[in-house]
C-alpha cells in the first residue's frame, strides 16, 4: 500500500511536468508575432526562435541522459527544472534592453532544462507500477502534456499578444518621454508572464527536493550507436519524427500570421459565432484587442484537438494496426492543408486549425514503429529518436524563408512533403503489430 502511495504521489508530480512543458513549448509560438514586430525580422528570422529551442534537443538529448546516469533522475530533474526557471529570469533582461540575442539565449536554455525532463520523466512515469499499466500512464501524462499546448494559446493571447505593437518607425516617431513610456510598457508585457513561470518552476523544484520518489530502475547499457544507426526502420522513424515536430511546429508557430495574412480578424468580427467564440476567450470586447490576440486565441483549437485525437487514437490503435491508423491520420492532414491553401475565409481557417486534431497519435506511433522489436538497441534507439525533435528547429525557419519569399499558400505545399513521408512510413509499416514498449 505504501508504494501504491509513493507511486500516485510521484505520478501526480511527473504529470504536472508534461504539462509545464507542453504549455512552456507552445507559450513561445505566442511570442513570435511580437517578436517580429519588435525587433523588425523577417519571417526567416523569426522562425530561428524555434530553432534555437529545438537545437537544444540535438545538442543535449545524449549529454543529458550521461548526465542523469551520473546524478540520478531525481536531482536530474530538479536541475532542468531550475535550469527552465533560470532562463525564464533572463527574460527580463531580454525585453529590458530589446536584446534579440539574449532572448534567443533564453530560449536555448529554456530548451536545455526541458530536453532534461523529457529525458528523465518518460523512463520515470514507465516504471510507476506495473508493466502492464505503463502504456496507459505514458498516455495519461501526455494527455496532460496536450492540455497545457491548448491553455498557452489562450495565455498568451491574454499576456502577450493583447496589446498594439508599433513598428520601428512609429517608436522613433515618439517623444523621449512616450518612448520610454512605451518600451517600459513591451518589456512588461513580455517579462511578467515568464516571471510568474520562473517563481511556480523553482516551487515545484523545492517540492521535488523534497518529495519521496520511488528508486528508478537503471536501464541495461547494452547494445550500440552504431549497431542502432544500422537498423532501416529505426532511422526511418527518426526521419519520421523530424518531419512531424517540424511540420507540427511550422504550423502552429505561423498560425497568427497566416490568420492575418488571410485577414481573418475581419472575418471574425463579421461573423457573429466567430465573434462571440473570441470574446468569450478573451472575457472582453474584440474591438478593445489587438488583432493578434484575436485571431490567436483560435490558436488553441489546433494543440487542444491533439489533446483530443490522442485518447480517440489510443483507442483505434487498440482495434487497427497502428501502421494504418497512422497512415490514415497522415493522409487526412494532408488533405486538410490542400484544402486550406485552395479556400479562403472560415473553410481556409478551420481546416488548417483541424491538422491539429490528426497530428495527436503521430509521435508516439511512430515512436512505437520504429522500436519495435529491436531489443536491447531501445536505450539507444530512445537517443536517436529524441534527438529528431531537432525537426522542430530546422522545418520552422526554413518555411518561413519560404513563406518570405512565395507566400503562405505555396510554403504550406512544403509541409504537405512532411506528412506525405509519415503517411508512406505508417502504411509501410501496416503489416508489422507492436510488441510491447518496455
Amino acid at each position: 500500500m505504501n508504494h501504491q502511495k509513493s507511486y500516485r504521489s510521484a505520478f501526480i508530480l511527473l504529470t504536472i511536468l508534461f504539462f509545464l512543458w507542453g504549455f512552456i513549448t507552445v507559450l513561445v509560438d505566442s511570442l513570435i508575432p511580437r517578436l517580429r514586430e519588435l525587433f523588425t525580422l523577417t519571417y526567416f528570422q523569426a522562425g530561428l526562435v524555434q530553432f534555437a529551442f529545438f537545437g537544444a534537443y540535438f545538442i543535449l538529448s545524449i549529454p543529458a541522459s550521461y548526465i542523469l546516469s551520473k546524478i540520478g533522475y531525481k536531482k536530474g530533474i530538479i536541475l532542468g527544472l531550475l535550469t527552465m526557471a533560470l532562463a525564464c529570469l533572463l527574460f527580463y533582461p531580454a525585453a529590458s534592453y530589446r536584446m534579440f540575442g539574449i532572448f534567443m539565449l533564453a530560449y536555448f536554455i529554456l530548451a536545455a532544462g526541458i530536453t532534461v525532463l523529457q529525458v528523465a520523466a518518460n523512463p520515470f512515469v514507465a516504471v510507476l507500477g506495473s508493466e502492464d499499466g505503463a502504456s496507459s500512464r505514458l498516455n495519461l501524462s501526455q494527455a496532460f502534456n496536450s492540455l497545457g499546448t491548448a491553455i498557452a494559446p489562450i495565455v498568451g493571447a491574454w499576456f502577450i499578444l493583447s496589446d498594439t505593437i508599433k513598428t520601428e518607425v512609429e517608436i522613433e516617431s515618439l517623444t523621449g518621454a512616450a518612448k520610454e513610456t512605451y518600451l517600459v510598457s513591451e518589456a512588461s508585457a513580455v517579462q511578467t508572464p515568464f516571471l510568474g513561470l520562473a517563481l511556480f518552476i523553482v516551487l515545484i523544484a523545492v517540492i521535488f527536493l523534497f518529495a519521496k520518489l520511488p528508486k528508478m530502475i537503471r536501464e541495461d547499457d547494452t547494445g550500440t550507436y552504431s549497431a542502432a544507426l544500422k537498423n532501416k526502420n529505426l532511422m526511418l522513424g527518426v526521419l519520421g519524427i523530424f518531419f512531424y515536430v517540424g511540420a507540427e511546429v511550422a504550423i502552429g508557430s505561423y498560425l497568427v500570421n497566416y490568420f492575418m495574412d488571410l485577414n481573418m480578424v475581419e472575418v471574425i468580427k463579421e461573423n457573429s459565432f466567430m465573434k462571440s467564440i473570441a470574446e468569450g476567450i478573451l472575457n472582453a470586447g474584440i474591438t478593445e484587442k489587438d488583432s493578434k490576440a484575436i485571431v490567436g486565441v483560435f490558436v488553441a483549437f489546433y494543440w487542444s484537438g491533439a489533446m483530443i485525437g490522442r485518447f480517440a487514437g489510443a483507442y483505434l490503435t487498440k482495434i487497427m494496426k497502428p501502421g494504418n491508423v497512422l497512415g490514415i491520420f497522415a493522409t487526412i492532414a494532408i488533405l486538410l492543408i490542400l484544402i486550406s491553401i485552395s479556400s479562403t475565409g472560415l473553410l481556409s481557417m478551420w481546416s488548417v486549425l483541424a491538422v491539429g486534431l490528426f497530428n495527436s497519435i503521430m509521435f508516439p506511433t511512430i515512436f512505437a514503429l520504429a522500436i519495435n522489436g529491436i531489443g536491447e538497441l531501445k536505450p539507444k534507439a530512445s537517443g536517436l529518436l529524441c534527438m529528431a525533435i531537432v525537426g522542430g528547429a530546422i522545418i520552422p525557419p526554413f518555411f518561413g524563408l519560404l513563406t518570405d519569399n512565395v507566400g503562405f499558400k505555396s510554403a504550406l505545399l512544403f509541409i504537405v512533403i512532411c506528412y506525405a513521408y509519415i503517411l508512406w512510413y505508417g502504411f509501410k509499416n501496416s503489416k508489422n503489430r507492436l510488441q510491447e514498449i518496455d
